[in-house]
């Protein structure tokens, strides 16, 4: 192992301490009662430092889901590469919004973000350049030009859309359903061209 893929690895341990430590706050205490030197506390590092990782709090605060947003565009890019892009999409977006062992933590701080109108400006930055990026592997993979045709980046605005809404709904728990089958049925609705009801 080098010595530049350990530093890489422990940049990226500190920036997941910041970012968690920063929503557990957020949740705790609510987005007002949070501050930079708390969370730097809580990570364990100096306020210096977090300004290293993140410009403010809100940043910090919505990591953890635009983090995984940077996931779904890893997981794109290691796709088979016959594989149908929509089945590859519904894929990634499944494996990336399914892990059971941060799911409470999720939900609370997806329903903390929705509260605050920063959190969700912030958080939609994020989920903006993700939609950018998957549509460049999109259009890798289906032969298309990312800088001149509309397909990729549609695609990618409807799998971003399908994603949000499903999360929407599953965190509001009104629906009924479970993610999964929400993921499933989002894609499948696209899919079929958005057939009525």
């Amino acid at each position: 192992m080098t010595e530049t893929s350990l530093r890489e690895r422990k940049k990226v341990a500190t920036r997941q301490a910041l970012s968690r430590a920063a929503a557990l706050l957020a949740v705790e205490r609510g987005v007002e009662g949070v501050t930079i030197e708390a969370i730097a506390d809580a990570a364990g590092v100096s306020p210096r430092t977090f300004h290293n990782y993140f410009p403010g709090k809100e940043e910090a605060i919505v990591a953890p889901l635009t983090d995984g947003a940077q996931a779904v565009i890893d997981a794109l890019r290691d796709r088979p590469a016959g594989e149908p892009i929509w089945d590859a999409l519904r894929e990634v977006v499944r494996e990336v919004l399914l892990p059971t062992d941060t799911r409470d933590e999720t939900i609370a701080l997806l329903r903390v973000v929705k509260r605050n109108p920063a959190l969700v400006g912030k958080q939609l930055c994020g989920l903006g350049e993700m939609q950018r990026q998957i549509a460049e592997v999109i259009a890798a993979r289906t032969g298309t030009h990312a800088g001149r045709d509309l397909y990729p980046h549609l695609l990618a605005g409807a799998a971003g859309v399908a994603m949000r809404t499903a999360v929407d709904l599953w965190v509001d728990g009104r629906s009924g359903a479970d993610l999964p089958e929400l993921i499933d049925s989002a894609f499948a609705q696209l899919r079929a061209g958005l057939p009525g009801p």
